[in-house]
């Protein structure tokens, strides 16, 4: 049987340092599992050498199809995200069935498998992953396919993100490291007994949370942030956010209440890589996913 070919990346974030210590780690003592071929990737060391997320752009937008094709493209990270996508790609034609990114997050997001996708494997993995690190949160990012994304785990003909927090950027924690490789090698379990027709039994059904929208800030006139997010929901991810209850602080002292229409579950909450963007917070519907039996 032809081995799956899996690349395990980190330092896609310059200042996320779990991803690239374990990338470091298993250099020294590789991974192996039966009926896989895993190597592992540091995709951004400059960045890291410079201790920023990035030196102009997020590489972790940059692998949508028109800006791989983009030949005008000059700035530092477009230009690696086409040689990345050479190396391990090509995207929509990938040489490597399965990417691994791992990330951090400065949210309290605990460790957080992101899925692109809710086929019949996925839904196994999820359940697969839940069975063993029940701690763990399962959450779709389905709501468009999964190549029109531009992470860099779309470079594979399957890929998946590990983000676990909370973790300061540019500094460790022992407890989110061993979490991000617990999860990751759990991933990596999956994929090899999927391959190989060994599933053990996995549970019928999981929570997982679904992502709705991103929220912002509110801003003034001139763009900048009139309030922070609100002590209700700081540092509670995947908490029931219910309509009416207080999601904004504002500098004035008046509170802003969420006005959706029904309730969600923040997460991403306080992201500090976002405060260039003003987002507050991601929004996710909790949902009951089904685990279709192994074939």
């Amino acid at each position: 049987m032809e081995p799956l070919s899996v690349v395990v990346v980190g330092g896609t974030h310059g200042n996320e340092f779990s991803g690239i210590e374990l990338v470091k780690r298993w250099r020294r003592q590789p991974l192996q599992r039966e009926g896989l071929s895993i190597q592992t990737l540091w995709s951004n060391p400059k960045a890291h050498q410079q201790n920023r997320r990035y030196l102009e752009q997020d590489l972790n937008r940059q692998f949508e199809l028109d800006k791989l094709a983009d030949g005008e493209a000059r700035d530092y990270e477009p230009l690696l995200a086409k040689s990345l996508n050479a190396q391990i790609g090509p995207k929509g034609a990938s040489k490597t069935d399965l990417v691994i990114d791992l990330h951090n997050t400065t949210s309290n997001m605990g460790p957080t498998l992101i899925l692109l996708e809710s086929d019949p494997w996925h839904r196994r993995l999820a359940g697969f992953v839940k069975a063993r690190m029940p701690e763990a949160v399962i959450l779709l990012e389905d709501i468009k396919p999964a190549q029109q994304w531009g992470y860099l785990c779309t470079l594979g003909k399957r890929g998946v993100m590990v983000e676990v927090g909370p973790q300061p950027q540019s500094v460790l924690r022992p407890e989110i490291l061993e979490q991000m490789a617990t999860l990751t090698e759990l991933v990596l379990d999956y994929a090899s007994l999927a391959h190989l027709g060994d599933l053990p039994e996995l549970p019928a059904e999981v929570e997982a949370f679904r992502y709705r929208d991103t929220l912002r800030l509110p801003l003034d006139q001139q763009g900048q942030p009139l309030g922070m997010v609100h002590a209700n929901i700081d540092g509670k991810d995947f908490t029931e956010l219910k309509p009416g209850q207080p999601v904004y602080q504002l500098f004035s002292g008046e509170e802003v209440l969420f006005d959706g229409t029904e309730s969600g579950y923040p997460h991403f909450i306080n992201e500090a890589a976002y405060y260039n963007t003003h987002n507050a917070f991601s929004l996710a519907d909790k949902v009951c996913l089904t685990i279709p039996a192994s074939e």
